[in-house]
């Protein structure tokens, strides 16, 4: 097989969301594409660009995500640069995708997978049981709310949006005692100075997809094909394919406290999955275990269990 290679001259060009965490992202995906063909960094240009989710007004109005859009506000403007031909793909961080792409484009790379865990951030405590009553956490994601306040219903839960230097600055300023940030993020950026506790999974499970990288591309694309297949993680497009099965039959959103994680010991794939009621009042969860190729099914039964466990009007709440 031989492909087009790009070269310094014409380079490959991979968009990215332009915060800190994503060009690290763009970054490593540079660097593996590079060491694969044995290309220089030349041969890649990384194009940042600006999404609705990264509209600093949005972000300083501590508006939930909810009341803003869905997951489209981190990929759309992207997107919409690589059907234009702007980009040749698009690294992006998983647990921010859609479970559907746009016609014509294809999410079907991705890196090996980093730490899945939630951090517990603070400088003072190192455990949420730690916190005294009363005390303000902030977090923007729904999902965390929902199970923090399902395990701790005394604490006050505040919105807290922006990127992870963002809410680290917030911290520092003493608008909440603590904060949860992905382990995956903070180790992407070296970030090993920020008070951090890793959450067990086993008492958090975390979003969909946490820790990933996934690499989008033009369906027509072969150079893009061919050059990412490269890449690709085999293990981490397994679990994947099971969390996002799941997430998509539950019809997941932002709007939507769902967590999941799936993990492979040797040819049997672990599913586990976790809805709750955005108050935290109610939380189902469940596992499934099965051949590593029954991954999506898995995921799909996964959720028609929690359906039916949670009832009819479940998710009916975001529509009063």
């Amino acid at each position: 097989m031989t492909i087009n290679l790009p070269s310094p001259d014409q380079p490959l060009n991979i968009g990215t969301r332009g915060s800190p965490l994503a060009l690290a992202q763009a970054y490593e995906t540079r660097a593996r594409l590079a060491a694969a063909f044995n290309l220089p960094f030349e041969a890649f240009n990384i194009v940042p660009i600006k999404t609705t989710g990264d509209n600093r007004a949005l972000i300083d109005a501590d508006r939930p995500l909810k009341e803003i859009g869905n997951k489209g506000l981190f990929t759309k403007e992207i997107e919409e640069a690589m059907i234009d031909g702007r980009i040749d793909i698009a690294v992006h961080s998983m647990k921010d995708m859609p479970v559907v792409q746009p016609d014509g484009l294809l999410l079907d790379t991705y890196l090996p997978r980093e730490d899945v865990r939630d951090a517990f951030v603070s400088p003072n405590q190192t455990r949420i049981a730690d916190l005294p009553e009363g005390a303000i956490v902030g977090t923007s994601s729904l999902r965390r709310r929902a199970q923090l306040m399902n395990r701790r219903p005394d604490l006050n839960v505040v919105e807290f949006r922006g990127n992870l230097q963002t809410r680290l600055k917030k911290l520092d300023e003493g608008v909440a005692s603590c904060t949860f940030l992905a382990m995956a993020g903070l180790n992407r950026l070296k970030m090993d100075d920020v008070p951090k506790t890793p959450i067990e999974t086993t008492d958090m499970l975390p979003a969909i997809a946490q820790g990933a990288i996934g690499i989008e591309r033009r369906a027509d694309d072969d150079r893009a094909k061919d050059m990412l297949a490269a890449i690709h993680n085999t293990e981490t497009g397994q679990r994947l394919a099971a969390e996002r099965a799941f997430l998509a039959a539950l019809d997941g959103s932002c709007e939507t406290p769902i967590a999941g994680l799936a993990e492979l010991h040797g040819d049997t794939l672990h599913l586990r999955g976790e809805v709750l009621r955005p108050d935290g009042s109610v939380s189902h969860t469940d596992e499934v275990r099965g051949p590593i190729s029954d991954g999506v099914s898995l995921g799909q039964a996964l959720a028609q269990t929690l359906l039916e466990r949670a009832g009819p009007g479940f998710f009916d709440w975001h529509d009063s």
